[in-house]
């Protein structure tokens, strides 16, 4: 697949190398185009000028950003978005009870014509760049209301080597969002950063 990531932090370098070693075409880019250079160079990959020039010939644009800095890419980018397959990675800092929706579901708001897909918010870096444990492959749970995205993305976390998980409607991801929190706070008191939801039963599931 041609994916392209925008965001060039330790999620966005992660991901850039584990999807390049899957065998897909990936592009990467930053609102600093020399931090975009730095991590194509280092993974292997392209580099776009711009997170627009990014996602126009892609058929999967990961959004590998902060969850503050959604909405200026999605207005920055919204056009070159129309009809995407657009992965939202983003958790909260802190959970906001108040906040009745997901972050996925205020961006797909502000990209209408898009189709957003919660995916890899519940991987650590560490995982996104390698899905292996000692007890199996890393669970990756996809959210999303078109059936076709869900699929392509599924198949893409399968491919690098998750356990693709289909978790429901895009709504499903505000539970996606809480579990990749309760995670981190599990984490922040001594951990290693490298837990993984895993499915565990008879019965398959993804």
């Amino acid at each position: 697949m041609q994916v392209s990531i925008i965001g060039t932090g330790n999620v966005g370098r992660a991901l850039a190398s584990t999807l390049s070693k899957a065998g897909h075409d990936v592009t990467v880019a930053a609102a600093h185009p020399e931090h975009a250079q730095a991590v194509a160079d280092q993974a292997g990959v392209r580099a776009a000028a711009t997170p627009a020039d990014a996602a126009r010939d892609a058929d999967v644009v990961i959004l590998a950003v902060p969850a503050t800095a959604l909405e200026s890419i999605a207005d920055e980018a919204a056009e070159a978005l129309d009809g995407k397959v657009v992965v939202d990675v983003a958790n909260r800092p802190t959970p906001d009870p108040a906040t009745p929706t997901s972050i996925s579901e205020e961006l797909q708001a502000r990209l209408p014509k898009a189709h957003v897909v919660k995916a890899f918010n519940t991987l650590f870096a560490s995982r996104q760049a390698d899905p292996a444990t000692a007890t199996g492959p890393a669970n990756g749970f996809v959210a999303a209301d078109d059936p076709e995205a869900k699929e392509r993305v599924a198949k893409l976390l399968d491919s690098a080597g998750f356990r693709p998980i289909d978790a429901g409607p895009l709504a499903a991801a505000r539970t996606l969002e809480g579990m990749a929190w309760l995670n981190i706070s599990l984490n922040m008191n001594g951990g290693a950063w490298q837990d993984a939801w895993q499915l565990v039963g008879p019965k398959e599931n993804g």
